[in-house]
């Protein structure tokens, strides 16, 4: 209560410009936390849906089973790039085979089978699609740096301005008594104060969701890996 009682005097007592930063600095603040709040949540989904996505698919026979049984319509995830790629991969095989994949009545003869230029179109749809992940996994982190680098810097804009205000009253006094330049000397401090207390939580926050985008990223990446290596495994076949 002491701290946040200095905080609300000093505020009150400070100039226009220090309470304008300090309002700048609260609307960045909340932006911040309903960003963070938005963008854990999201996070937590995608690491969830992509992990259980995984499980299952580590258990089908071929790289088709999956989108065939369950006919997929996630967007996002590595089920998002699953779909995608296995909806251009059966786009590339002729009507008659695509009939038979679709019925399951496939007898494994290599008929399924793509040229290695058809295998390079499916691997840039499944990287496309890959990049398209990674950045919508690190949009709206962009916010949270701003916010956190913001912050401190104003806070620290705020003192020197309210610091120079009160050099200039005391030298209009023509005065140097603690007494008459401490309490602006307190206000001024207020902007630093509320910059710091917004920049390290911001921080902390940042990092940690920084390291859940790494960990996403990189099951998404192995995963679009062993995607195409299983399409080239089970359809490349008729030569260049």
């Amino acid at each position: 209560m002491l701290i946040a009682d200095s905080l609300v005097n000093g505020f009150l007592s400070s100039n226009a410009m220090g309470q304008g930063i300090v309002v700048c600095q609260l609307i960045g603040s909340i932006v911040m936390i309903a960003t963070i709040i938005g963008k854990a949540k999201e996070l937590g989904f995608v690491s969830a849906a992509t992990r259980r996505f995984l499980r299952d698919f580590s258990t089908c026979r071929d790289v088709l089973e999956y989108y065939l049984q369950r006919r997929p319509n996630v967007k996002t995830g590595a089920e998002g790039i699953y779909k995608e790629t296995c909806e251009r991969l059966l786009k590339l095989l002729t009507p008659d085979v695509r009939s038979l994949l679709v019925g399951r009545n496939t007898n494994g003869d290599g008929a399924a089978a793509l040229t290695a230029r058809e295998i390079e179109l499916v691997r840039g749809t499944c990287e496309h699609m890959l990049d398209e992940e990674d950045i919508r996994l690190e949009s709206g982190m962009g916010v949270i740096a701003t916010v956190v680098a913001l912050s401190p810097m104003l806070g620290l804009l705020g003192t020197v301005w309210g610091v120079l205000d009160a050099f200039a009253e005391m030298g209009a006094a023509g005065s140097a008594n603690l007494a008459t330049i401490a309490p602006s000397i307190s206000a001024a401090l207020v902007t630093t104060v509320v910059g710091l207390l917004i920049a390290i939580p911001g921080v902390i926050a940042f990092n940690r969701m920084n390291a859940s985008i790494r960990q996403i990223s990189s099951e998404m990446e192995g995963f679009a890996d062993e995607l195409i290596g299983r399409i080239a495994c089970e359809f490349q076949g008729r030569g260049a």
